[in-house]
């Protein structure tokens, strides 16, 4: 089968495309073939060898843990799907395999696909709202009335975050450039910080901090927060308590039990899902080119067959 690969850590240029072996499928797993994938920092950092303690690989490596596609076949225990049913799931990312034609995978790690949602829409999903659930609700304990900061809105996680936060009651101040601070004001930000040109820091009172950023950001969030405030961070695994407050890193691991909720939000017309681009798989590439950039509006996706 066709994928793309690395045989050692590096920049996105490590990739290579061509012919990669499929192991077999065990009487629980589904051999899928995959119709989209998403694309996450974690796959830039798990290709340049920042994961190797966490998430140890090994060579040839095809990275990409989010994808929809296809079930092509299934073991003789699954009983959850069947070949021709259309899937949305996450790989562990020390597997990885979603930036390829066909992945095996657990059957209990995937999911039911309805009719009226998109393979590139059902990709977009795992990470980004699997992430956005726990740092919200299980790290950061937000609740009914509470004030959050959502750093980088517009983003991947962000997105997903304003529009969670938004139907949990809380009072979301997010952060986002110029152009699209429509975008996350129609996701449901009370107040959209444009980080070009405002300071973020006049916020004050803040419960929570969604943290995508890390660095300077990071560091100057700590000030907005009220007295017991807590910030959870997508980005630093050494965060410490400063001043008082709380800090903790989000470490996710599995999406699959936030995939039902995604689809039944989804259907009932409660979750947008924003898109920046797709790629085809010989342009892998260009797609995580794109996402290291720190400026995609929404998802990063790579087609991979239609």
């Amino acid at each position: 089968m066709k994928a793309a690969s690395i045989n050692t850590f590096g920049a996105p240029e490590v990739f290579a495309i061509g012919e990669h072996r499929l192991r077999a499928p065990g009487p629980t797993e589904v051999t899928v073939r995959v119709a989209a994938a998403g694309v996450n920092p974690l796959d830039l950092k798990i290709i340049a060898g920042y994961m190797q303690q966490v998430f140890p690989i090994e060579f040839p490596y095809v990275p990409g843990t989010d994808f929809s596609g296809v079930v092509e076949s299934a073991g003789a225990q699954v009983t959850n799907v069947k070949p021709g049913d259309r899937v949305i799931g996450r790989t562990a990312p020390s597997a990885g395999g979603a930036f390829a034609q066909t992945l095996v995978i657990s059957a209990d790690d995937v999911c039911l696909i309805p009719a009226d949602m998109s393979a590139e829409q059902a990709a977009a999903l795992p990470t980004a709202f699997g992430t956005a659930s726990q740092a919200l609700f299980d790290v950061g304990q937000l609740t009914r009335g509470q004030r959050v900061l959502i750093h980088a809105a517009a983003g991947g996680v962000g997105s997903m975050a304003v529009q969670l936060a938004h139907q949990a009651g809380a009072y979301i101040v997010a952060t986002a450039s110029h152009q699209n601070i429509d975008l996350v004001t129609s996701l449901g930000a009370d107040q959209v910080i444009d980080y070009r040109t405002q300071d973020f820091t006049h916020t004050r009172n803040i419960d929570l901090v969604l943290d995508t950023v890390g660095g300077d950001t990071l560091t100057r969030s700590w000030s907005v927060l009220r007295a017991g405030g807590r910030i959870a961070t997508l980005v630093e695994f050494g965060i410490k308590p400063t001043n008082g407050h709380s800090g903790q890193f989000v470490f996710f691991a599995s999406a699959t039990p936030f995939l039902s909720h995604a689809i039944r939000l989804f259907q009932a017309g409660h979750l947008q899902i924003s898109i920046d681009s797709i790629f085809p798989l010989d342009e892998a590439q260009s797609a995580l080119e794109k996402v290291a950039t720190g400026h995609a509006r929404g998802k990063v996706l790579i087609r991979v067959s239609s």
